[in-house]
């Protein structure tokens, strides 16, 4: 891919996503449920992905644009149906109603911009899945392989985490903590499959003479940076301390706050002096 290409595929894609996470935001402002905005941009962000993968930069659309624009779909598809489900009927996500209730007056003008940080962070996840689509290679590499099994396995794992929680808040013991399967050995489990996945992409866009592959890795930084120091992990566990105290302070000593360790480890290795 020439960088002419590449700037290209930045200035589109931010342009799209600055429009998607616009709409996110006028509807927000309309509902009153931020909810929706997560979803809005699952789905936009994969949508713009999904076209980048298959614009047909050298040609008619290769095997590796089909693929990588299938998983890219998949992802999208996946988390956006379910943050929907997580949605619907439900109230204002808590951690962007805190944001709001700390901006006061200025809510609504800072909501926008920080949406639009979002729309930002998502350029780079576009870039790598267009990085990986248009890798070079005419044959299948090990690389293909191993890139498509790492993102089926997150995939997998992500879903399972999302359904262990589900059925765990509707058992009658929802009003304590889920530490039952995945989310015994981490607190994000959730979040740490999705950094995952965005691994997938630059396994298949580095290598074989395709210099500009190593700019793909933005984007599992990016994620990382996300959701473990910005709009993931803080303001939800944030929350969880208000509204679950003890119990929380005594799960978030015992057991890893992303990356799944075994419990007894993690307690063990915490228990040092």
């Amino acid at each position: 891919m020439a960088i002419l290409t590449l700037l290209a595929f930045v200035g589109l894609s931010g342009a799209a996503l600055s429009a998607i996470m616009a709409t996110a935001w006028r509807l927000q402002q309309r509902t009153g449920n931020s909810g929706w905005v997560d979803t809005i941009w699952s789905f936009g962000t994969g949508a713009v992905a999904v076209g980048a993968a298959l614009v047909p930069v050298t040609g008619a659309v290769g095997w590796r644009q089909a693929m990588v624009a299938a998983l890219a779909a998949a992802w999208s598809l996946r988390l956006g149906f379910h943050i929907a489900r997580r949605s619907h009927g439900a109230d204002d996500d808590p951690r962007y109603r805190q944001m709001a209730e700390t901006w006061g007056a200025e809510a609504p003008r800072r909501m926008f911009w920080f949406l639009q940080a979002q729309a930002v962070a998502g350029v780079p996840l576009v870039v790598a899945v267009a990085l990986a689509a248009h890798h070079p290679a005419a044959g299948v590499r090990l690389q293909d392989v191993i890139g498509t099994i790492l993102f089926l396995v997150a995939l997998a794992g992500e879903a399972t985490a999302d359904v262990q929680l589900r059925r765990f808040k509707a058992s009658p013991a929802a009003d304590r903590l889920c530490r039952t399967g995945l989310w015994g050995w981490s607190r994000h489990p959730n979040y740490f499959f999705e950094w995952l996945a965005w691994i997938s992409y630059p396994v298949i866009a580095i290598g074989d003479g395709h210099g500009l592959g190593w700019l793909s890795l933005a984007a599992p930084i990016v994620m990382y940076w996300l959701l473990v120091h910005v709009s993931g992990i803080p303001p939800l566990e944030a929350q969880m301390e208000r509204t679950r105290g003890a119990a929380f302070r005594d799960y978030r000593r015992t057991t890893s706050p992303f990356f799944p360790l075994p419990p007894a480890a993690r307690s063990s290795r915490s228990n040092r002096p």
